[in-house]
Protein backbone atom coordinates (compact mmCIF):
# COMPACT_ATOMS: atom_id res chain seq x y z
CA UNK A 1 0.00 0.00 0.00
CA UNK A 2 1.68 3.20 -1.16
CA UNK A 3 1.31 6.70 0.32
CA UNK A 4 -1.61 7.59 -1.98
CA UNK A 5 -3.65 4.60 -0.78
CA UNK A 6 -2.73 5.49 2.79
CA UNK A 7 -4.03 9.01 2.22
CA UNK A 8 -7.29 7.74 0.69
CA UNK A 9 -7.70 4.79 3.09
CA UNK A 10 -10.59 6.29 5.16
CA UNK A 11 -12.50 7.31 2.03
CA UNK A 12 -11.83 3.90 0.41
CA UNK A 13 -13.27 2.15 3.46
CA UNK A 14 -16.38 4.36 3.36
CA UNK A 15 -16.86 3.73 -0.37
CA UNK A 16 -16.42 -0.04 0.08
CA UNK A 17 -18.85 -0.09 3.02
CA UNK A 18 -21.60 1.71 1.06
CA UNK A 19 -21.14 -0.60 -1.93
CA UNK A 20 -21.26 -3.74 0.24
CA UNK A 21 -24.44 -2.55 1.98
CA UNK A 22 -26.22 -1.90 -1.31
CA UNK A 23 -24.94 -5.22 -2.66
CA UNK A 24 -26.48 -7.00 0.33
CA UNK A 25 -29.77 -5.15 -0.28
CA UNK A 26 -29.96 -6.09 -3.95
CA UNK A 27 -28.96 -9.67 -3.17
CA UNK A 28 -31.77 -9.86 -0.61
CA UNK A 29 -34.35 -8.83 -3.21
CA UNK A 30 -33.25 -11.65 -5.54
CA UNK A 31 -30.39 -10.40 -7.71
CA UNK A 32 -27.42 -12.66 -8.39
CA UNK A 33 -24.64 -11.80 -5.89
CA UNK A 34 -22.04 -12.45 -8.58
CA UNK A 35 -23.98 -10.69 -11.32
CA UNK A 36 -23.07 -7.38 -12.84
CA UNK A 37 -26.50 -5.91 -12.12
CA UNK A 38 -26.09 -6.14 -8.33
CA UNK A 39 -22.64 -4.54 -8.30
CA UNK A 40 -23.51 -1.92 -10.95
CA UNK A 41 -26.57 -0.89 -8.95
CA UNK A 42 -24.36 -0.79 -5.85
CA UNK A 43 -22.24 1.87 -7.59
CA UNK A 44 -25.44 3.73 -8.50
CA UNK A 45 -26.47 3.56 -4.84
CA UNK A 46 -23.07 4.98 -3.88
CA UNK A 47 -23.76 7.94 -6.21
CA UNK A 48 -27.17 8.54 -4.65
CA UNK A 49 -25.78 8.56 -1.10
CA UNK A 50 -22.93 10.90 -2.01
CA UNK A 51 -25.12 13.32 -3.95
CA UNK A 52 -27.75 13.49 -1.21
CA UNK A 53 -24.98 14.38 1.23
CA UNK A 54 -23.80 17.12 -1.17
CA UNK A 55 -27.22 18.73 -1.70
CA UNK A 56 -26.47 21.74 0.59
CA UNK A 57 -23.21 22.33 -1.27
CA UNK A 58 -25.04 21.99 -4.58
CA UNK A 59 -27.44 24.80 -3.73
CA UNK A 60 -24.46 26.85 -2.58
CA UNK A 61 -22.83 26.14 -5.93
CA UNK A 62 -25.97 27.30 -7.81
CA UNK A 63 -26.11 30.47 -5.71
CA UNK A 64 -22.41 31.17 -6.29
CA UNK A 65 -22.66 30.53 -10.02
CA UNK A 66 -25.69 32.82 -10.26
CA UNK A 67 -23.88 35.51 -8.31
CA UNK A 68 -20.86 35.28 -10.59
CA UNK A 69 -23.13 35.65 -13.60
CA UNK A 70 -24.90 38.70 -12.19
CA UNK A 71 -21.71 40.55 -11.26
CA UNK A 72 -20.05 39.86 -14.61
CA UNK A 73 -20.73 43.41 -15.94
CA UNK A 74 -19.26 44.96 -12.77
CA UNK A 75 -16.24 42.68 -13.01
CA UNK A 76 -15.72 43.85 -16.58
CA UNK A 77 -15.90 47.46 -15.40
CA UNK A 78 -13.20 46.82 -12.76
CA UNK A 79 -10.98 45.07 -15.31
CA UNK A 80 -11.46 47.90 -17.77
CA UNK A 81 -10.63 50.45 -15.06
CA UNK A 82 -7.24 48.88 -14.34
CA UNK A 83 -6.46 47.69 -17.85
CA UNK A 84 -2.81 48.20 -18.72
CA UNK A 85 -1.83 49.11 -15.14
CA UNK A 86 0.83 46.74 -13.83
CA UNK A 87 2.16 48.70 -10.85
CA UNK A 88 1.70 47.05 -7.42
CA UNK A 89 -0.66 49.77 -6.15
CA UNK A 90 -3.08 49.30 -9.08
CA UNK A 91 -2.98 45.52 -8.79
CA UNK A 92 -3.68 45.73 -5.07
CA UNK A 93 -6.56 48.17 -5.63
CA UNK A 94 -8.03 45.88 -8.30
CA UNK A 95 -7.86 42.88 -5.97
CA UNK A 96 -9.40 44.88 -3.14
CA UNK A 97 -12.32 46.07 -5.28
CA UNK A 98 -12.86 42.56 -6.64
CA UNK A 99 -12.98 41.02 -3.16
CA UNK A 100 -15.33 43.79 -2.00
CA UNK A 101 -17.62 42.98 -4.94
CA UNK A 102 -17.58 39.26 -4.02
CA UNK A 103 -18.37 40.09 -0.40
CA UNK A 104 -21.20 42.46 -1.33
CA UNK A 105 -22.98 39.79 -3.41
CA UNK A 106 -22.01 36.84 -1.19
CA UNK A 107 -20.26 34.84 -3.89
CA UNK A 108 -16.82 33.75 -5.06
CA UNK A 109 -15.42 31.53 -7.83
CA UNK A 110 -14.26 28.87 -5.36
CA UNK A 111 -17.80 28.19 -4.07
CA UNK A 112 -19.03 27.29 -7.56
CA UNK A 113 -16.36 24.54 -7.83
CA UNK A 114 -16.75 23.18 -4.30
CA UNK A 115 -19.02 20.16 -5.04
CA UNK A 116 -16.72 18.98 -7.83
CA UNK A 117 -13.66 19.34 -5.61
CA UNK A 118 -15.30 17.40 -2.78
CA UNK A 119 -16.27 14.58 -5.16
CA UNK A 120 -12.71 14.19 -6.41
CA UNK A 121 -11.45 12.18 -3.38
CA UNK A 122 -14.51 9.89 -3.66
CA UNK A 123 -13.82 9.48 -7.37
CA UNK A 124 -10.20 8.47 -6.79
CA UNK A 125 -11.14 6.23 -3.86
CA UNK A 126 -13.63 4.32 -6.02
CA UNK A 127 -11.00 4.15 -8.75
CA UNK A 128 -8.53 2.53 -6.35
CA UNK A 129 -11.11 0.10 -4.95
CA UNK A 130 -12.08 -1.17 -8.40
CA UNK A 131 -8.49 -1.37 -9.63
CA UNK A 132 -7.44 -3.43 -6.62
CA UNK A 133 -10.32 -5.94 -6.85
CA UNK A 134 -8.16 -8.69 -8.44
CA UNK A 135 -5.42 -8.31 -5.82
CA UNK A 136 -7.94 -8.28 -2.95
CA UNK A 137 -9.53 -11.43 -4.37
CA UNK A 138 -6.21 -13.37 -4.55
CA UNK A 139 -5.04 -12.09 -1.15
CA UNK A 140 -2.11 -9.95 -2.34
CA UNK A 141 -3.87 -6.77 -1.17
CA UNK A 142 -5.49 -6.39 2.26
CA UNK A 143 -9.29 -6.20 2.48
CA UNK A 144 -10.78 -2.70 2.36
CA UNK A 145 -13.19 -2.43 5.24
CA UNK A 146 -16.06 -4.91 4.76
CA UNK A 147 -14.88 -5.71 1.23
CA UNK A 148 -13.38 -9.13 1.92
CA UNK A 149 -11.59 -11.44 -0.49
CA UNK A 150 -14.83 -13.37 -1.23
CA UNK A 151 -16.81 -10.21 -2.01
CA UNK A 152 -13.93 -8.86 -4.09
CA UNK A 153 -13.93 -12.13 -6.06
CA UNK A 154 -17.67 -11.76 -6.69
CA UNK A 155 -17.20 -8.15 -7.83
CA UNK A 156 -14.30 -9.15 -10.07
CA UNK A 157 -16.33 -11.92 -11.73
CA UNK A 158 -19.36 -9.63 -12.17
CA UNK A 159 -19.78 -8.47 -15.75
CA UNK A 160 -21.87 -5.84 -17.51
CA UNK A 161 -22.74 -7.04 -21.04
CA UNK A 162 -19.75 -9.38 -20.83
CA UNK A 163 -17.28 -6.75 -19.51
CA UNK A 164 -15.92 -6.89 -15.92
CA UNK A 165 -16.44 -3.78 -13.79
CA UNK A 166 -12.69 -3.45 -13.21
CA UNK A 167 -11.86 -3.60 -16.91
CA UNK A 168 -10.42 -0.59 -18.78
CA UNK A 169 -10.11 0.20 -22.47
CA UNK A 170 -6.30 0.33 -22.33
CA UNK A 171 -6.12 -3.04 -20.53
CA UNK A 172 -8.76 -4.83 -22.56
CA UNK A 173 -6.21 -7.33 -24.02
CA UNK A 174 -8.40 -7.83 -27.08
CA UNK A 175 -11.66 -8.28 -25.12
CA UNK A 176 -14.09 -6.50 -27.41
CA UNK A 177 -16.81 -6.58 -24.73
CA UNK A 178 -14.68 -4.30 -22.55
CA UNK A 179 -13.89 -2.03 -25.49
CA UNK A 180 -17.50 -1.64 -26.62
CA UNK A 181 -18.91 -1.07 -23.13
CA UNK A 182 -16.11 1.37 -22.33
CA UNK A 183 -16.66 3.40 -25.52
CA UNK A 184 -20.42 3.58 -24.93
CA UNK A 185 -19.93 4.73 -21.34
CA UNK A 186 -17.27 7.28 -22.35
CA UNK A 187 -19.65 8.77 -24.92
CA UNK A 188 -22.45 8.85 -22.34
CA UNK A 189 -20.15 10.44 -19.75
CA UNK A 190 -18.92 13.13 -22.16
CA UNK A 191 -22.42 13.88 -23.48
CA UNK A 192 -23.93 14.22 -20.01
CA UNK A 193 -21.04 16.46 -18.94
CA UNK A 194 -21.65 18.73 -21.93
CA UNK A 195 -25.41 18.86 -21.42
CA UNK A 196 -25.04 19.56 -17.70
CA UNK A 197 -22.72 22.51 -18.29
CA UNK A 198 -24.81 23.84 -21.16
CA UNK A 199 -27.99 23.65 -19.09
CA UNK A 200 -26.38 25.73 -16.35
CA UNK A 201 -24.71 28.36 -18.54
CA UNK A 202 -27.16 28.90 -21.42
CA UNK A 203 -30.59 28.57 -19.83
CA UNK A 204 -29.85 30.12 -16.45
CA UNK A 205 -27.76 33.14 -17.39
CA UNK A 206 -29.00 36.67 -18.12
CA UNK A 207 -28.03 38.20 -21.49
CA UNK A 208 -25.49 40.53 -19.83
CA UNK A 209 -23.61 37.54 -18.38
CA UNK A 210 -23.28 35.90 -21.81
CA UNK A 211 -20.80 38.57 -22.88
CA UNK A 212 -17.29 39.37 -21.80
CA UNK A 213 -14.10 37.39 -21.09
CA UNK A 214 -15.64 35.30 -18.31
CA UNK A 215 -18.47 34.16 -20.56
CA UNK A 216 -15.98 33.26 -23.27
CA UNK A 217 -14.00 31.14 -20.80
CA UNK A 218 -17.16 29.30 -19.78
CA UNK A 219 -17.97 28.63 -23.44
CA UNK A 220 -14.48 27.23 -23.97
CA UNK A 221 -14.83 24.96 -20.91
CA UNK A 222 -18.22 23.86 -22.21
CA UNK A 223 -16.52 22.15 -25.14
CA UNK A 224 -13.08 21.39 -23.71
CA UNK A 225 -14.19 19.60 -20.52
CA UNK A 226 -16.11 16.80 -22.32
CA UNK A 227 -13.09 16.23 -24.55
CA UNK A 228 -10.84 15.91 -21.51
CA UNK A 229 -13.14 13.26 -20.05
CA UNK A 230 -13.35 11.49 -23.41
CA UNK A 231 -9.55 11.15 -23.76
CA UNK A 232 -8.92 10.33 -20.12
CA UNK A 233 -11.85 7.89 -19.91
CA UNK A 234 -9.88 5.15 -21.68
CA UNK A 235 -7.92 4.67 -18.43
CA UNK A 236 -11.00 4.54 -16.15
CA UNK A 237 -12.48 1.21 -15.02
CA UNK A 238 -16.01 0.50 -16.19
CA UNK A 239 -17.28 0.90 -12.63
CA UNK A 240 -15.82 4.43 -12.47
CA UNK A 241 -17.44 5.29 -15.81
CA UNK A 242 -20.77 4.08 -14.40
CA UNK A 243 -20.22 6.27 -11.34
CA UNK A 244 -19.38 9.41 -13.35
CA UNK A 245 -22.22 8.96 -15.86
CA UNK A 246 -24.71 8.41 -13.03
CA UNK A 247 -23.54 11.49 -11.13
CA UNK A 248 -23.88 13.56 -14.33
CA UNK A 249 -27.46 12.34 -14.77
CA UNK A 250 -28.18 13.23 -11.14
CA UNK A 251 -26.69 16.71 -11.70
CA UNK A 252 -28.85 17.23 -14.78
CA UNK A 253 -32.03 16.35 -12.92
CA UNK A 254 -31.07 18.41 -9.88
CA UNK A 255 -30.19 21.43 -12.01
CA UNK A 256 -33.37 21.08 -14.06
CA UNK A 257 -35.47 21.23 -10.89
CA UNK A 258 -33.49 24.14 -9.45
CA UNK A 259 -33.48 26.20 -12.66
CA UNK A 260 -37.19 25.55 -13.19
CA UNK A 261 -38.16 26.61 -9.67
CA UNK A 262 -35.48 29.23 -8.90
CA UNK A 263 -34.16 30.68 -12.17
CA UNK A 264 -31.65 33.49 -12.36
CA UNK A 265 -33.18 36.96 -12.83
CA UNK A 266 -33.35 37.98 -16.48
CA UNK A 267 -32.55 34.51 -17.84
CA UNK A 268 -34.51 32.45 -20.34
CA UNK A 269 -35.53 30.14 -17.51
CA UNK A 270 -37.17 33.03 -15.67
CA UNK A 271 -39.14 34.05 -18.77
CA UNK A 272 -40.29 30.45 -19.20
CA UNK A 273 -41.35 30.28 -15.53
CA UNK A 274 -43.41 33.49 -15.88
CA UNK A 275 -45.06 32.12 -19.01
CA UNK A 276 -45.97 28.90 -17.19
CA UNK A 277 -47.44 30.84 -14.26
CA UNK A 278 -49.49 33.03 -16.60
CA UNK A 279 -50.78 30.00 -18.47
CA UNK A 280 -51.66 28.25 -15.22
CA UNK A 281 -53.40 31.32 -13.79
CA UNK A 282 -55.83 31.81 -16.70
CA UNK A 283 -57.97 28.67 -16.17
CA UNK A 284 -58.33 29.54 -12.46
CA UNK A 285 -60.00 32.85 -13.25
CA UNK A 286 -57.11 35.04 -12.20
CA UNK A 287 -57.36 38.36 -13.96
CA UNK A 288 -54.02 39.61 -15.09
CA UNK A 289 -53.20 43.27 -15.00
CA UNK A 290 -53.77 45.04 -18.27
CA UNK A 291 -50.67 46.23 -20.04
CA UNK A 292 -49.74 49.81 -19.38
CA UNK A 293 -48.95 50.51 -23.00
CA UNK A 294 -50.95 53.49 -24.25
CA UNK A 295 -53.41 52.69 -27.00
CA UNK A 296 -53.58 55.28 -29.76
CA UNK A 297 -56.89 55.47 -31.55
CA UNK A 298 -56.66 56.03 -35.25
CA UNK A 299 -59.12 58.63 -36.58
CA UNK A 300 -59.78 59.35 -40.23
CA UNK A 301 -57.81 62.27 -41.40
CA UNK A 302 -59.57 65.16 -43.17
CA UNK A 303 -60.16 68.85 -42.99
CA UNK A 304 -59.78 70.28 -39.52
CA UNK A 305 -63.09 71.12 -37.92
CA UNK A 306 -63.18 74.80 -37.11
CA UNK A 307 -64.53 75.80 -33.69
CA UNK A 308 -67.98 77.29 -33.75
CA UNK A 309 -68.61 80.60 -32.02
CA UNK A 310 -71.94 81.56 -30.59
CA UNK A 311 -72.80 84.84 -32.29
CA UNK A 312 -74.49 87.53 -30.31
CA UNK A 313 -77.84 88.78 -31.53
CA UNK A 314 -77.28 92.04 -33.32
CA UNK A 315 -80.12 94.49 -34.12
CA UNK A 316 -81.00 94.80 -37.69
CA UNK A 317 -80.79 98.17 -39.39
CA UNK A 318 -83.64 100.49 -38.46
CA UNK A 319 -84.54 98.66 -35.28
CA UNK A 320 -82.92 101.08 -32.83
CA UNK A 321 -85.41 103.28 -31.05
CA UNK A 322 -85.10 106.98 -30.47
CA UNK A 323 -84.32 106.47 -26.79
CA UNK A 324 -81.61 103.93 -27.37
CA UNK A 325 -78.19 105.22 -26.40
CA UNK A 326 -75.21 104.37 -28.52
CA UNK A 327 -73.30 101.35 -27.27
CA UNK A 328 -76.26 99.89 -25.45
CA UNK A 329 -76.88 96.30 -26.63
CA UNK A 330 -80.36 95.76 -27.93
CA UNK A 331 -82.69 93.43 -26.19
CA UNK A 332 -83.34 89.98 -27.61
CA UNK A 333 -86.26 89.85 -29.98
CA UNK A 334 -89.45 88.42 -28.65
CA UNK A 335 -90.25 85.01 -29.95
CA UNK A 336 -94.00 85.39 -29.33
CA UNK A 337 -95.77 87.34 -32.10
CA UNK A 338 -98.36 89.85 -31.14
CA UNK A 339 -101.79 90.21 -32.64
CA UNK A 340 -101.66 91.64 -36.08
CA UNK A 341 -98.02 90.86 -36.59
CA UNK A 342 -96.97 89.30 -39.78
CA UNK A 343 -94.17 86.99 -40.50
CA UNK A 344 -91.81 89.93 -40.67
CA UNK A 345 -89.18 90.75 -38.13
CA UNK A 346 -90.35 91.55 -34.63
CA UNK A 347 -89.34 94.99 -33.35
CA UNK A 348 -87.82 94.78 -29.86
CA UNK A 349 -89.12 97.15 -27.19
CA UNK A 350 -87.07 100.30 -26.64
CA UNK A 351 -84.26 100.05 -24.11
CA UNK A 352 -84.68 101.75 -20.75
CA UNK A 353 -82.63 104.96 -20.56
CA UNK A 354 -79.85 104.99 -18.00
CA UNK A 355 -78.96 107.91 -15.76
CA UNK A 356 -75.56 109.40 -16.16
CA UNK A 357 -73.30 109.08 -13.12
CA UNK A 358 -72.70 112.28 -11.11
Amino acid sequence: MDWFDGLLKPIMIAVAWIMVQFHSLFTAIGLDPEGGAAWSLSIVGLVIVIRIALIPLFFRQIKASRGMQLIAPQMQAIQKKYKGKTDPASREAMSRETMALYKEHGTNPFASCLPILLQSPIFFALFRVLIELPRIANGSYPPIGPLSADLAGQAENATLFGAPLSGTFMRADGNWHIQVVTVVLIIAMSATTFLTQRQLTMKNMPPAALQGPMAQQQKVLLYVLPLVFAFSGVNFPIGVLIYWTTTNLWSMGQQFYTIRRMPAPGSQAELAMKARKAKKAKPQGVIEEAPTTAVIEEKPRGQRVQPKRKDRAKPRPGTEGPNTQPGTPPSAPSSTPKDGDTDGPVTPPPARPTRPKK
